[in-house]
């Protein structure tokens, strides 16, 4: 059915003061639009790759090259303990680029991208794109404790927000477009096409259906694929021991040992979120300005990593910190104090940097963090049952459950991990160690390593997102059967006399033997002086029609369509041109509210 009352006129484009009418595509245009996204999303990968690699061989080894693989240690510094000072003039480029052109591009990323999804419409400003690349380059290069993934994750989201406004496109498919750039984002940085769309789908989309999903995947797949032509086709991480073929099912001494890694990975999820938080609220505090308190945030950071340099010989905390972590898949550590030594100081350099205004994100952190606790409690494990433990597999484990009770997306996690290393046989273990790991976490506390930054703010997200279960409840359950109907001749003072004492009746106005409007007699400027007002002179006409067996998404879709505030429900089966009699109920306000409030559980 259709409504009744004409729609309202388009925006004049003569008149600048009116925003031109949004217009929805279609999913085969929705899909290729994902598809350019994802190319873009892909080729900023690259391009981010390359910059890290100028600046870091540039500030960080004193040489000027495009070769860097962060997967091998560094060797000796040119500048010896100079190198100190890399992070140091890196940072104060950085609080530059941020307070001159973006703020937004401040930190780690997705907490913005988040807050845009939930708070701003799904915008994000197209420079954020130019200048979140480039600080972040400059940070990661120069040696600060961040990751890659933010970045790319917020510059994919950047242009995905940026072609829907251009396009002028409604709220709806701006986020589904912003999620499937930054799903494509993380698809090409690190190899992981089903990581990149669950990444979207548990952290971003509001929404899950076939009209998000699908340009998600497209975005996602696209960018994988153009990744893996320039990157190559091996996995983020070797991991040696996955080619053992495996003879029997998991030994119970070790299932337990992974149960307990778990909970401790649940223990430092909390540990790392808590002192994140303090350091991004202690370093605003220090005396000085935004560039005094980087020089001395990315002092301790540099000095950090060299004083680690100074006793092992390799910088473990600069940077991403992928060397450390495919050192301990490759076998190459199994001392667990020294494993666990790392695990505290890679926490406080990712917490300084972060504090004192770096941009960069929090997964890589979170990976190295887990690699370490993983092989500790492997290594101690071996200790005790040897054979039976194993370092790097309780590393791999690790990382899954860092991931998963640092940012409580427990399946990305999951696939992610799995897709980053292609080990196999870790599946189960690594089910149970997220699952245990996210559990503790939120026992600890509720908010995550994204969404602790927006509750600081004031600008909570939704800790849960089955809310709109109302959304798929037919009309009939929920509509409102107080109303009157009466001809739109009928005076007002007799139309009063028809819901006294039933407060919250609506009147449906009648003329010709069709539906002409409605009254909302709480909000018509009628006096009881005026007597010789009828219907006819107060009726609003914004409404839509609809069968009773449609479900309210369908109803509100309709309404904001057309810029209705009203729904008549009429009694299924009647077609043609809609009769007062055939009227059952009606939905308003009211009505969507209720439907939320009793659809609502935690």
């Amino acid at each position: 059915m259709t409504d009744t009352a004409s729609a309202p006129s388009p925006a004049d484009p003569s008149n600048p003061e009116v925003e031109p009418r949004e217009r929805v595509v279609a999913m085969p245009a929705l899909c290729l639009i994902a598809f350019l996204i994802g190319l873009v999303a892909a080729a900023g990968a690259v391009v981010f790759r390359v910059m890290i690699s100028v600046t870091h061989n540039l500030l960080f080894l004193g040489t000027f090259g495009w070769s860097y693989d962060a997967n091998q240690y560094d060797p000796p510094s040119l500048w010896g303990p100079f190198v100190i000072l890399a992070p140091v003039v890196g940072g104060l480029v950085v609080v530059w680029l941020v307070k001159t052109f973006a703020p937004e591009a401040k930190g780690h990323g997705v907490p913005e991208v988040m807050y845009a999804v939930y708070h701003n419409s799904g915008n994000v400003r197209g420079v954020v794109a130019i200048v979140k690349s480039i600080a972040s380059a400059i940070s990661i290069g120069s040696g600060a404790s961040v990751g890659r993934e933010g970045p790319i994750i917020q510059i994919g989201a950047s242009f995905g927000s940026t072609m829907a406004r251009w396009l002028n496109l409604p709220r709806w498919q701006k986020i589904t477009l912003l999620s499937a750039g930054a799903g494509a984002g993380i698809a090409a940085t690190f190899n992981t096409p089903l990581g990149g769309v669950l990444f979207a789908v548990e952290l971003l989309l509001p929404e899950v259906s076939s009209r998000t999903f699908l340009p998600v995947v497209v975005a996602t797949a696209t960018a994988t694929y153009i990744g893996r032509i320039v990157f190559g086709l091996d996995p983020a991480f070797l991991v040696p021991i996955a080619a053992d073929p495996k003879h029997a099912a998991l030994a119970p001494e070790a299932l337990l040992g992974f149960a307990i890694l778990g909970v401790l990975g649940g223990v430092a999820s909390w540990a790392f979120i808590r002192f994140l938080a303090a350091t991004e609220d202690f370093f605003p505090k220090i005396p000085g300005n935004d560039y005094t308190r980087s020089i001395i945030g990315m002092l301790m950071v540099g000095g950090l990593s060299y004083l680690l340099f100074s006793v092992t010989g390799h910088y473990h905390t600069a940077g991403v910190g992928y060397a450390t972590i495919q050192d301990i898949l490759d076998g190459g550590m199994s001392a667990a104090l020294f494993l666990l030594v790392l695990l505290v100081a890679k926490i406080v350099a990712t917490s300084v940097s972060l504090g004192a205004g770096a941009s960069g994100g929090v997964f890589s952190p979170s990976l190295f963090i887990g690699a370490t606790l993983g092989g500790a409690v492997g290594a101690i494990g071996a200790q005790i049952l040897p054979g039976v433990f194993s370092v790097e597999e309780f590393a791999v484990v690790g990382m899954g459950a860092l991931v998963g009770g640092a940012t409580g997306a427990s399946m990305t996690a999951i696939v992610m991990i799995f897709e980053m290393t292609r080990d196999y046989n870790v599946i189960v273990p690594l089910v149970l160690a997220v699952a245990l790991a996210v559990g503790v976490r939120r026992y600890l506390i509720a908010v995550n390593i994204y969404t602790v930054k927006l509750r600081r703010r004031g600008k909570p997200i939704p800790m849960v997102r089955h809310t709109n279960m109302y959304l798929v409840q037919p009309a009939r359950e929920l509509m409102s059967q107080r109303f009157v109907i009466l001809p739109a001749d009928t005076s007002v003072s007799e139309a009063l006399t028809h819901i006294t004492g039933e407060p919250g009746t609506h009147v449906i106005v009648t003329e010709d033997q069709r539906i002409a409007g409605y009254v909302r007699f709480g909000s018509v400027p009628y006096q009881p002086a005026h007597q010789g007002q009828t219907l006819r002179s107060l009726m609003a006409g914004d409404y839509v029609v609809a069968p009773e067996s449609n479900i309210l998404n369908s109803i509100i879709t309709r309404m904001n369509k057309r810029s209705r505030s009203f729904a008549i429900i009429l009694r299924e089966g009647e077609a043609g041109v809609p009769r007062p009699e055939d009227v059952v109920g009606v939905i308003e306000s009211p009505e969507i509210a209720g439907a939320v409030v009793r659809n609502h559980y935690s």
